[in-house]
């Protein structure tokens, strides 16, 4: 292999090194509807894939608005298989989870379907901010 090859494939390694980002992980649970009225926004409608955050994630009121890519990774009860095969969803925080909060994010309803069968109730999840 020639070293220009060599060198760029160090670049591309660099580079995609630099680019990761690690999710955080935590449970989620979801709430029903209506999604509306909430700690950020009051009455306004912010759509169906909404959030609310748990004290580790609020930072008084900072987290509103706040958009994050959310994955089930297992099950946190005794379902045995409630992840949805891989499939992520975007969410917004307008909310905030009172404690005690069963998990770092209540999700919308909708949001969990995206990712889970809501008969398993709470999952483990990996999320990242977008």
């Amino acid at each position: 292999m020639g070293i220009e090859m060599r060198i760029l494939m160090m670049v591309g390694l660099v580079l995609c090194l630099t680019t990761v980002v690690h999710a955080a992980q935590g449970n989620a649970v979801y709430y029903k509807p209506p999604y509306t009225p909430s700690a950020c926004f009051g009455k306004r409608d912010m759509g169906r894939l909404v959030t609310g955050v748990s004290e580790e994630l609020w930072n008084d009121k900072k987290a509103c608005g706040r958009k994050y890519r959310v994955r089930c990774i297992g099950g946190a009860n005794k379902a045995p298989h409630p992840c949805h095969n891989g499939k992520s969803v975007v969410v917004t925080d307008v909310d905030f989870c009172q404690p005690p909060c069963n998990g770092i994010l209540n999700l919308s309803q909708d949001a969990f379907d995206v990712i889970a069968d809501s008969d398993a109730g709470k999952v483990r999840v990996e999320y990242t901010q977008v």
